[in-house]
């Protein structure tokens, strides 16, 4: 009998690589919950910064983009890159999407993953208690566990950040309406940290103070017409450095370890999009050039000594910041050891870079059989892997070489 390949993620990345897995006619198992981050990790009101070309889920058929689902449904149709899609909207898509070419999903979660014993393959158990064997395995868990908390911030909270307590995560907020009348502060200068201030103000709070470790932190991309003609299209606007990553991210894995981290962090960074500036700017204050050196709680009420840039060791001139609650947008960070469903035997075994999977031809990792994509292959296949449309790039050649196995 020939053993599944299982499928661990029910995002984009895990729904995408499923459906190419199944035109291949590779038997496979998908587990999860599908878009949960989508539904649950993300607050209401919010738009996705990337465009509806840029937000297409790739299947290997036609008749499976963002068009055809609002086609399909009879939703108000995104198009044009001056379009900004609705959270709403496009996990709706997704689950669209899964229910047409990935219906065999399973809504249970893996709990471990070890290699079998005397053979190839992999032994993975559910959280129902079933055991079954697969003869590869496809990580696709999205953000899941990955969430950045800054150490300053973390040792606050003991416990860990939680929506309900001082401090919490982006991640951790489905429904921003309940800091009305509240002070809040937003740690980051990306889109997750300034479109989350944008809600808050937008919902009744108090006050929303943004605070950014670098001056000029805050910045907005500029419009759709504000591009130039001469360089290359790309799902992420115009340029030719974004073309490379787009198209030819393969070549990303050969360059030198520093510099793919460098570029994996810089490109396409902290930025908002451009539809954002007119509701932040006077709604939304903002402390630039602070960098968080300590963090306390007080009656319930998170406290920050902030330090001006450049000032590493915290003795220069400090202030403090009170609030009602701190969110730290703070994004993600890909690490291995987070990823406890794999067992200890696999991650020690897998070659790492910057805490994730060294990756190589195939989104293949070092352990036989083992791949990984969506955020965990961003250090080996460049920028585009943050990104929906990176499924086109990557879910194709990741089937190829599962089913080549």
């Amino acid at each position: 009998m020939t053993l599944p390949v299982a499928v661990i993620g029910a995002g984009p990345y895990g729904l995408s690589t499923a459906a190419h897995l199944k035109a291949c006619a590779v038997p496979t198992r998908v587990f999860g919950s599908p878009m949960v981050s989508w539904q649950e990790h993300m607050p209401a009101g919010m738009l996705l910064k990337s465009t509806p070309p840029a937000s297409n889920i790739d299947a290997p058929q036609p008749g499976h983009t963002l068009f055809d689902f609002c086609q399909d449904v009879g939703e108000r149709r995104f198009e044009s890159d001056w379009d900004a899609i609705p959270v709403e909207t496009f996990a709706q898509y997704g689950l669209w999407f899964q229910r047409r070419l990935v219906p065999g999903l399973e809504r249970e979660r893996v709990v471990s993953v070890e290699r079998r014993e005397g053979g190839g393959g992999f032994e993975l158990k559910l959280d129902s208690g079933e055991q079954f064997a697969a003869r590869a395995v496809v990580v696709a868990t999205g953000l899941s566990g990955l969430a950045r908390l800054p150490a300053e911030l973390a040792a606050a909270v003991p416990d860990g950040p939680s929506a309900s307590g001082p401090v919490s995560h982006s991640s951790q907020h489905s429904d921003l309406s309940v800091f009305a009348g509240k002070d809040v502060v937003v740690v980051g200068a990306g889109q997750s940290a300034l479109e989350s201030a944008v809600l808050l103000a937008e919902s009744g709070a108090a006050s929303v103070r943004v605070v950014a470790r670098r001056k000029g932190a805050v910045r907005f991309g500029a419009a759709p017409d504000g591009q130039s003609p001469l360089k290359p299209d790309t799902p992420f606007g115009r340029a030719w450095s974004l073309y490379a990553f787009s198209y030819h991210a393969d070549g990303f894995r050969h360059l030198p370890a520093p510099t793919r981290q460098y570029l994996v962090r810089r490109v396409l960074g902290p930025l908002g999009a451009w539809w954002l500036r007119e509701r932040f700017v006077g709604r939304v204050l903002v402390t630039e050039g602070k960098r968080i050196v300590a963090a306390r709680v007080e009656s319930g009420r998170p406290v920050l000594t902030l330090s001006g840039e450049g000032d590493t060791t915290g003795t220069g001139a400090q202030s403090e910041l009170h609030a009602d609650h701190v969110i730290a947008a703070t994004g993600y960070r890909v690490d291995v050891a987070a990823m406890d469903f794999l067992g200890p035997g696999l991650r020690t075994r897998l070659a790492v870079s910057a805490g994730g999977p060294r990756l190589g031809p195939g989104y293949r990792s070092s352990v036989p059989g083992l791949f990984f994509t969506g955020l965990p292959a961003a250090a080996s296949y460049g920028p585009v892997m943050r990104f929906v449309c990176g499924t086109e790039y990557a879910s194709p050649r990741l089937a190829r070489a599962v089913a080549a196995l």
